[in-house]
């Protein structure tokens, strides 16, 4: 029988709370037994721990822009009139940048000489390294459909995982709660989610605690840096304990984190002793929430 493979995500509320860190640790925990998927399409950057190797690269193409022929265009202005978001110039040349896509002046030219062209909104790739397939991807500089981006390069890890016959499938998710987060989270068995001792950090819980409440996906708690807040560290604490979400670990601040960063490797392939053992125990008790 095919072995069932289990999808994890790691998120957090926001940027900078060292989810990435985490995942890819855990990558190197579980090596050869995994792929891996950068989910943060506009900021991706965990294969600046991982070192990479590419197999394949690919255009992402899920954006039109709207395109005027001069040979038919007859300069009656109705499309720059009609535009909100003022993309057309006086001498109807569309910025790319500036369209929406939205083709409302490709309907009402009434010489029909406004076309919807595809563009590339970004590239995804497909490498190697030591630890297994990372599939990750950049989005292009102001481009949208970061969520379909997503799900392409997560369809792709999942595929790579099932053929090549491994254990999990690791996300690292973006931060918040928006579209991509989602695109992240769907399906997935379980999230872990990384949250700062600080002032909003039970805040930022809380939002995207209610986001895996709502595709009913369990999650666990992990507190970063926990005794840079010891105080904001103990609310979070109560507050899992009251709605019964499992406190999967604590890691303390350590300058190994920076220090493994520079070196291009997973915290847990820079150092030894309690480090490691609280990360080799968080990922334990995270894991320990699919049984």
């Amino acid at each position: 029988m095919a072995k069932y493979l289990k999808k994890l995500t790691v998120i957090s509320g926001k940027g900078g709370t060292g989810k990435t860190s985490l995942a890819g640790s855990f990558a190197a925990l579980i090596s050869q037994k995994v792929v891996i998927v950068d989910a943060d399409v506009d900021a991706a950057n965990l294969s600046l721990i991982t070192g990479t190797e590419l197999l394949e690269k690919h255009e992402f193409r899920a954006s039109k822009v709207a395109v005027v022929d001069p040979e038919k265009c007859a300069g009656c202005g109705l499309c720059r009139d009609l535009c909100r978001f003022e993309a057309v110039s006086e001498n109807f040349f569309v910025n790319p940048v500036d369209c929406e896509g939205c083709a409302l002046c490709a309907y009402a030219c009434p010489q029909e000489a406004i076309s919807m062209e595809e563009k590339v909104s970004g590239q995804w790739f497909v490498s190697q390294t030591p630890y297994g397939n990372l599939v990750h991807a950049r989005l292009g500089i102001a481009e949208e459909n970061s969520g379909k981006l997503v799900t392409t390069v997560r369809n792709r890890g999942q595929e790579l995982a099932e053929t090549g016959g491994k254990e999990y499938l690791l996300i690292d998710g973006p931060p918040g709660i928006g579209c991509p987060v989602i695109a992240s989270l769907a399906g997935v068995d379980a999230a872990l989610i990384v949250i700062e001792p600080t002032l909003s950090g039970i805040h930022d819980l809380e939002r995207v605690l209610s986001v895996c409440s709502y595709f009913g996906i369990t999650a666990a708690v992990c507190i970063n840096r926990y005794d840079m807040g010891m105080t904001q560290s103990a609310l979070i604490e109560d507050y899992c304990r009251q709605e019964d979400i499992v406190m999967a670990g604590k890691i303390p601040f350590d300058r190994a984190f920076v220090e493994a960063m520079v070196q291009g490797l997973p915290v847990i392939e820079y150092t030894n002793g309690l480090l490691c053992r609280k990360i080799s125990s968080l990922w334990d008790k995270f894991t320990a929430i699919l049984k």
